[in-house]
């Protein structure tokens, strides 16, 4: 009778850990990279053939309308960072783009949700097309200024590159909302995200 009894402990138990092991394969993971890999890329080549295309086609002082006045595009260069701060500080900028590098990198080697292979992937994508111009475009490598060209309602200017950060960043908000972490799991669980309702039940149980 014991024996029969400790049975579905026994199941319940290996039920509630198989999750976080299968998983977290070698396999699962390289997937992982490569679909952050492949969201860097694609936010990092957007952003710089719209740049090329801007520099191109616009004019600088002579909006083009998209959405009225309230979407337009206006090419300007951006020495600072959002809204044009810190325009005397392009080193210090181009400095924190660097440490925001090793920051995903370091990041990216616990990766184990795909919400994060997409966050992580927006941001590197979009840290890499800003970084760029602060090392190859005018004046000079490493005060190179920002080409910002999409101007919204008046109040600022951006890019493509600013886009997928601020994608990012949201998503990186609604996963710490849930609870999820870089490594798929959530803390006062012990569940991997997207282990599905099988994995509540056995939580529960």
């Amino acid at each position: 009778m014991q024996d029969e009894a400790g049975a579905p402990l026994t199941a319940a138990d290996a039920s509630t850990s198989t999750p976080d092991t299968t998983l977290d394969t070698p396999r699962d993971r390289r997937g992982l990279f490569l679909l952050l890999a492949t969201v860097a890329v694609v936010a990092y080549v957007g952003d710089q053939v719209t740049k090329v295309v801007a520099l191109r086609q616009l004019t600088p002082g002579e909006p083009v309308d998209v959405v009225g006045e309230f979407i337009r595009l206006n090419l300007i260069r951006n020495a600072g960072a959002a809204f044009s701060i810190a325009n005397s500080a392009t080193w210090v900028l181009t400095l924190i783009a660097f440490g925001v590098l090793v920051f995903i990198l370091r990041t990216a080697r616990r990766i184990g949700s795909r919400g994060w292979a997409w966050a992580l992937g927006m941001l590197l994508g979009g840290s890499l097309g800003n970084l760029t111009d602060r090392m190859l475009r005018e004046p000079a490598p490493g005060r190179g200024h920002v080409v910002d060209f999409i101007d919204y309602f008046g109040l600022f200017i951006g890019n493509v590159a600013d886009i997928a950060i601020v994608s990012a960043a949201v998503l990186i908000g609604l996963l710490a909302l849930r609870g999820v972490g870089v490594d798929g799991k959530r803390p006062h669980h012990g569940r991997h995200e997207g282990s599905g309702a099988g994995t509540d039940g056995a939580d529960h149980g």
